[in-house]
C-alpha cells in the first residue's frame, strides 16, 4: 500500500510551492548564530564575505562592530564599506546603518552585524531586523549575525538560566526566514579563556562577565539552546525541500512522533506517551484526527473527548491536526509520509476479535502498511477523565415515540399503496413501494426509526401480499428468496439513507457555526476601535450561545466591565472576585467552576498565545452547567478571535504612542539642540561684543567700535528672528494664527521682504522678475512678507557667495505662482516634503546647515493660512533649490481692479 501512496501522491505540497515562490525576487539570508558574545559570529562572517569575493561577487559591508579586535579590523580592511548614517539623539551624534545609501549602491550581498540591535530614534525602523527585511526585499543577499539569547521564543528559557533578562530581541519568524544557519561555537573553556586574554571585553569587564553571565554552566545551557533551535530550522527546511520536490518520507534525518487519537478514553494517554518520545528523541510531535463517516454519529461525550485531547496536545507544545477522510489508515499513511513522520502512536485494539476480522483494525492495518515508519502500538490506562467544571454533560438521548408512530403512519400508507396495485401489478413490485416508506423514515427521522421501519415493511409485505395472504407463513420457495432479499435491501438502505441523513444534518451544522464565524471575523477585521470589537464581541457570543455575556479588562491592576450583551455593567462583590480571580490566576473561576462556584456567572480568561487581555463572563437561566462540550467548542473559537482583535487593538495603540512618543522626543531633542547652538551663538556674539566695547572702548579705534556695534545689532537681530520663529510655531500648532487679509500688490510685499533681507543677501545677487499687471492678491502683507524673508534667508544659507536668486512670479489661471529659485546644491529627493516638517533639517554629507528647522514649516503654515500652497522643488536646467508658492485670485466681487 506504501508504494500505491507514492503513485497516487506524487505530486509536490501546494503550501510549500507557495513558500518558494514567495521567496522569488527576494535576498538570500545567512544566519551566523552563536551561543555567547565572543564566539567569533563576526568574525566567520567576514571570512565568508571574503570567500564570496573571491568568487567575484559584489559584497560590502553594511554595518560591522570590531569592538576594537585586531584581528576582526584586519579583515573589514579588504571591504568596501557603505558609509553610516548620522543621528542626532539628545544633543549626541549616533552612528547607524544607512539603508538608503546600501540600496543606491545595490551590492549582490551586504554584511550586517548585530542583528538584533536597536536602531536610534529617528532611524527609519526601530530594530535593525526591519532593516535587513528591506533589503532582503529589494533582492539583495544578507549574512548577519545574531545571539541565541536574542531569539524571541527562548527569551524566558535564556532569563531562566542566565538570570539575566534581554531586551533585544528578534522575532522566531526572522530565523524561520533564514535560508542558511551556520552555528559559531566553541567550548566553554576557550570562551572563557578568550574572554580572560581581553579578546572579547576588557580584563575588568571581562571578569565580571565571567562571574555573572559567562560561567561554564551557562554557556553548556545557551550552545544547546543554539544546536536545538538550529536542529529545528534544518528539520523544517528539508520538510520543506521533500514538500516541494514530491519526496516521500519518512528520510529519518530526525525524529518526528504522531500520535492518533480517537474518542476512545485513553486518547489523552496517547497524547502524553508521544510528548514523552519526542522529548526523548529531540524531535518535533503532533496529534491527528481522522474525521470519517462514522464521526457524525458520535455523542456530544466522544467529541468533547476529541477535543479535550487535541487541545491537551496543543498545551504540551504539539501541533493539533484534524482532516477529513473515508479510509483512517490511508489518511494518517498519508499525512506522516507527507510530513516526514518516522514514528506513529496508536491505540492497542478493544474490539473483539470477530469484530476485528468484520471491521479491521487501525493498528494491524497501520503495522501492515507502514513501510519504514515505525508504529507504536499503546494500552493506555483507559480510564474516562473527570469532566471539566461549567461543561454540562452530554445528555443521553431520550426515547421519543413520535418518530416510531411516524415510521408506522408511513409504512401504513405503503401498504393502502399496494394494495391498490395488488390487483395490477407484481408482487415483486409492490416490495418497491415499501422500500420508499423506509427510505423516507431514513431521511425524515434517521437510523433506529428506519430500521424499525424496515423490519414493519417486512412483516406488512409477508401479511399482506405473500401467499398465503393474511398469515405469516410463506408458501412459496420463490417468496422466502423474495422477502429475504426485501429485509436486506430494507436494512441497507435505511442504513445509507439514516448515514446520509446524520451527514446532512451535521453539514448544516458546520455551515451555520462557520457562517457565524466567519461573519464575526469580518466584523472584527472592520471593527477600528476597542469599544466596536468589544460590543461585537460580546453580541456575538451572546447570539451564538444563548448566553448573557460581559467582558471585562483590566484597568490600573483591577479588572473592569467594557462590555456586556444585553447591556449590564453591575457586578455584586462575588462576581468581581470571581472575575479578578480568574484575571490573576489564568483560570476559570464562578459558576461551576472549581473556584467561587457561588459567583452567578462563570468567567474565563481571554488569552492569547502572547498574553492574557481580559475576562469574558456567561451567565443563562438554566439550572446546572452552562455549555455543552459542543458548546465548549464554539466558546473556544469565539474566545479566541475575541482575543487576538482586542490585542490587536491594543497593540495598534501601543505602536501609535510609540510613534508619538518618538516624535515628542525628537521633537524635544531638536528643540534642545536648536536653543543650545542658535541661542547660545548670538548670545555669545553679543556678550563678547559689548564686553570688548566696555573694557576697551576708550583705546578701540572708531571702525573697531563701529564693527562691534554692528555685531551687536546683527546678533541681535538674528537672536530676535529665532524667537520669532518659535513663537510663530507656537501660534501656528495652537491654531492661534488668524490672517488678517487684505487686497495686496504682491510687488510691494516683495520689496518689504528684500529690504528686511539686505543684510542677509548683501554678497549674493537677486533679480525679481514679477510683471507688474499681477492681479491684487487677498492676503495678510504681514505673514507672506515673513514667508518672503524665510525663503530667502533660506536661500542664502545654502546658495554660494555671488551666486543669484531669482524671484519670479506670473498668473496661471486662477492663481499667482511666486518662486524663489537659488543656485545651491539643491534638496535630496527623499527629502522635497520633509523639508516642510518641523526642525527638519536637509543633511548634505556630515553636514548640517546651521539653523532652527522652523523656518520652511513656518512658511507652509502661514501660506495654507492664506488659502495657498507652497511645495519644494529642484531646478532642471542646474543644482538649485525651486520653492513654489500659490495663491488664489480673489473673485471679481473682491477685487476692485476687476
Amino acid at each position: 500500500m506504501t508504494e500505491a501512496f507514492q503513485r497516487t501522491e506524487n505530486r509536490p505540497s501546494p503550501d510549500a510551492l507557495l513558500e518558494t515562490a514567495s521567496k522569488e525576487g527576494q535576498g538570500r539570508l545567512k544566519i551566523f548564530l552563536g551561543a555567547a558574545p565572543g564566539v567569533g559570529k563576526t568574525y566567520e562572517m567576514l571570512l565568508a564575505g571574503r570567500a564570496r569575493i573571491a568568487d567575484g561577487v559584489d559584497a560590502v559591508i553594511g554595518i560591522v562592530e570590531t569592538h576594537g579586535r585586531k584581528e576582526t579590523e584586519a579583515l573589514v580592511a579588504g571591504f568596501e564599506i557603505v558609509p553610516r548614517m548620522r543621528v542626532d539623539y539628545r544633543g549626541r551624534t549616533l552612528e547607524e546603518m544607512d539603508i538608503d545609501a546600501i540600496l543606491a549602491r545595490r551590492p549582490q550581498l551586504v554584511l550586517v552585524d548585530e542583528l538584533a540591535h536597536t536602531d536610534a530614534p529617528g532611524s527609519r525602523h526601530p530594530k535593525r531586523y526591519l532593516d535587513v527585511q528591506e533589503i532582503l526585499s529589494k533582492g539583495i543577499d544578507v549574512y548577519t549575525t545574531l545571539n541565541i539569547q536574542h531569539v524571541e521564543s527562548l527569551n524566558d528559557v535564556v532569563a531562566q538560566i542566565t538570570r539575566i533578562r534581554v531586551r533585544e530581541t528578534v522575532p522566531d519568524s526572522i530565523i524561520d526566514r533564514a535560508d542558511d544557519i551556520e552555528i559559531i561555537d566553541i567550548t566553554p573553556d576557550d570562551l572563557i579563556k578568550r574572554l580572560n586574554e581581553g579578546k572579547v571585553y576588557l580584563p575588568k569587564t571581562a571578569r565580571r562577565a565571567i562571574r555573572n553571565y559567562f560561567s561554564p554552566g551557562n554557556l553548556t545551557a545557551l550552545r544547546e539552546l543554539a544546536l536545538r533551535r538550529t536542529a529545528q530550522r534544518v528539520d523544517d527546511q528539508l520538510l520543506s525541500h521533500m514538500q516541494a520536490n514530491a519526496i516521500h518520507g519518512p528520510w529519518a534525518a530526525g525524529e518526528r512522533v504522531l500520535a492518533c487519537v480517537d474518542e476512545h478514553p485513553r486518547s489523552a494517554a496517547l497524547v502524553r506517551y508521544a510528548r514523552r518520545q519526542a522529548d526523548r528523541m529531540r524531535g518535533s510531535w503532533a496529534a491527528l484526527y481522522i474525521e470519517d463517516a462514522a464521526a457524525a454519529a458520535l455523542g456530544e461525550v466522544d467529541k468533547d473527548r476529541i477535543a479535550a485531547s487535541l487541545r491537551l496536545a496543543e498545551r504540551l507544545g504539539g501541533e493539533a491536526v484534524t482532516l477529513s477522510g473515508q479510509n483512517v489508515v490511508q489518511e494518517i499513511l498519508r499525512y506522516a509520509m507527507a510530513n516526514n513522520y518516522n514514528h506513529i502512536v496508536v491505540g492497542k485494539p478493544d474490539k473483539p476479535r470477530w469484530r476485528e476480522m468484520l471491521e479491521g483494525s487501525i493498528a494491524h492495518d497501520l503495522i501492515r502498511v507502514a513501510g519504514d515508519i515505525g508504529v507504536h502500538v499503546i494500552s493506555g490506562d483507559g480510564k474516562e477523565p473527570a469532566p471539566p467544571r461549567g461543561v454540562a454533560l452530554a445528555q443521553t438521548r431520550r426515547f421519543e415515540l413520535a418518530p416510531y408512530i411516524w415510521s408506522l403512519a408511513y409504512v401504513g400508507i405503503a401498504t393502502g399503496v399496494g394494495t391498490l396495485l395488488f390487483r395490477f401489478l407484481d408482487v415483486r413490485n409492490i416490495a418497491l413501494v415499501f422500500l420508499i416508506a423506509v427510505l423516507a423514515s431514513a431521511e425524515t427521522w434517521g437510523l433506529r426509526p428506519a430500521l424499525f421501519s424496515s423490519v414493519v415493511s417486512a412483516f406488512a409485505f409477508n401479511f399482506f401480499f405473500l401467499q398465503p395472504l393474511y398469515t405469516l407463513d410463506i408458501g412459496d420457495p420463490e417468496s422466502v428468496i423474495a422477502f429475504s432479499f426485501f429485509l436486506g435491501v430494507a436494512v441497507i438502505a435505511s442504513n445509507l439513507a439514516g448515514r446520509v441523513q446524520r451527514q446532512i444534518a451535521l453539514a448544516r451544522r458546520r455551515a451555520r457555526t462557520t457562517e457565524g464565524l466567519y461573519q464575526f471575523s469580518k466584523k472584527l477585521t472592520r471593527a477600528g476601535t476597542l469599544e466596536d470589537v468589544l460590543w461585537a464581541s460580546a453580541y456575538q457570543i451572546a447570539s451564538m450561545l444563548q448566553v448573557r455575556v460581559v467582558i471585562l479588562l483590566p484597568d490600573e491592576g483591577k479588572i473592569a466591565v467594557r462590555a456586556g450583551y444585553p447591556p449590564d455593567d453591575t457586578l455584586v462583590d462575588a462576581d468581581i472576585a470571581a472575575a479578578q480571580w480568574a484575571w490573576e490566576h489564568d483560570r476559570p473561576a464562578g459558576r461551576g467552576a472549581d473556584t467561587l462556584p457561588g459567583a452567578r456567572r462563570l468567567y474565563m480568561p481571554l488569552k492569547t498565545g502572547r498574553t492574557k487581555v481580559g475576562v469574558v463572563g456567561l451567565d443563562n437561566d438554566r439550572q446546572g452547567p452552562l455549555l455543552t462540550p459542543e458548546e465548549q467548542r464554539l466558546f473556544d473559537a469565539l474566545a479566541d478571535q475575541t482575543a487576538l482583535a482586542i490585542e490587536r487593538i491594543e497593540l495598534v495603540a501601543d505602536v501609535d504612542k510609540a510613534k508619538l512618543a518618538a516624535e515628542a522626543d525628537r521633537l524635544r531633542s531638536a528643540l534642545l539642540t536648536s536653543i543650545s547652538h542658535d541661542l547660545k551663538t548670538p548670545l555669545a556674539g553679543i556678550m563678547g561684543a559689548a564686553g570688548t566695547l566696555r573694557d576697551y572702548s576708550a583705546s578701540l579705534p572708531d571702525t573697531a567700535r563701529a564693527e562691534l556695534l554692528s555685531t551687536v545689532v546683527d546678533e541681535s537681530d538674528r537672536l530676535n528672528r529665532f524667537i520669532a520663529n518659535l513663537l510663530d510655531m507656537t501660534r501656528l500648532e495652537s491654531g492661534a494664527t488668524e490672517p488678517n487679509v487684505s487686497l495686496n500688490f504682491i510687488g510691494d510685499i516683495i520689496g518689504t521682504a528684500l529690504r528686511r533681507t539686505a543684510k542677509i543677501l548683501v554678497d549674493r545677487q537677486v533679480a525679481v522678475d514679477v510683471p507688474a499687471d499681477l492681479p491684487m492678491l487677498k492676503v495678510d502683507p504681514v505673514l507672506l512678507e515673513q514667508v518672503l524673508f524665510n525663503l530667502l534667508d533660506n536661500a542664502a544659507k545654502y546658495a554660494p557667495r555671488a551666486s543669484e536668486i531669482r524671484i519670479r512670479g506670473w498668473r496661471d489661471d486662477g492663481d499667482v505662482v511666486l518662486q524663489v529659485i537659488d543656485e545651491g546644491p539643491g534638496i535630496p529627493q527623499g527629502d522635497l516634503e520633509r523639508v516642510f516638517d518641523t526642525f527638519y533639517r536637509v543633511r548634505k554629507q556630515d553636514h548640517v546647515q546651521a539653523g532652527t528647522g522652523l523656518g520652511l514649516s513656518i512658511c507652509r503654515g502661514f501660506v495654507e493660512a492664506m488659502g495657498g500652497t507652497i511645495r519644494a522643488g529642484n531646478r532642471t536646467d542646474r543644482t538649485g533649490a525651486v520653492f513654489t508658492i500659490r495663491l488664489p485670485v480673489p473673485g471679481a466681487a473682491d477685487n476692485p481692479e476687476s
